[in-house]
């Protein structure tokens, strides 16, 4: 579904249209959820999927459709991440178990992929919140460099750099020279 037809939806939900809200759920919902996972991780992505939804539900009267619905949501989706940061470093977090594969296979996962995929997932992670935001929205979500910088609020050629200086410091995390390096430092 297009940017057009996303819109479409978020109008016809605007005007109270339960076929609508829908709708639009279901044709950004897997969008956003892998947004969300990259923002943040997996476990906590599903949760804040929903609050974006909620949020962007409760902002719904506001909406002027300047922007497609998606980059409003997606825009939505990061402010409700970096809500998640903030409120997450003021308070401890405690996990109830040591077995961590053995509650990933109780929750219907699969054991994680090859190691190469593993170290990419990481080195994502390992990015300046900036960088990985703007990596995951054009390398991983397709969006144009002029989308992802309404998402983010910044300009297009910062989106560029952003992205380049993420391919950077992507290249250099997976270079096999840097884990001979770590290896040796063991």
């Amino acid at each position: 579904m297009d940017d057009n037809d996303i819109t479409r939806l978020l109008c016809a939900a605007q005007r109270g249209d339960r076929t609508g809200y829908e709708a639009f759920v279901h044709a950004t919902q897997a969008s956003l959820h892998r947004l969300l996972t990259y923002l943040v991780d997996a476990g906590t992505a599903e949760d804040l999927t929903q609050e974006t939804y909620l949020r962007a539900f409760t902002a719904l009267p506001r909406y002027e459709a300047r922007s497609p619905a998606r980059l409003w949501l997606f825009a939505i989706a990061r402010r409700v991440a970096a809500d998640h940061f903030r409120a997450s470093h003021r308070r401890p977090r405690h996990h109830r178990t040591d077995d961590w594969a053995a509650a990933a296979e109780r929750r219907g996962m699969s054991a994680p992929a090859p190691d190469s995929t593993v170290s990419l997932r990481l080195a994502i992670a390992d990015l300046h919140s900036d960088r990985r935001e703007a990596f995951v929205l054009t390398q991983m979500l397709g969006l144009s460099y002029d989308e992802a910088a309404k998402v983010c609020g910044c300009a297009t050629g910062t989106i560029r750099s952003r992205v380049f200086r993420a391919r950077t410091d992507l290249v250099a995390a997976l270079s096999p020279v840097d884990e001979l390096r770590h290896e040796s430092r063991i």
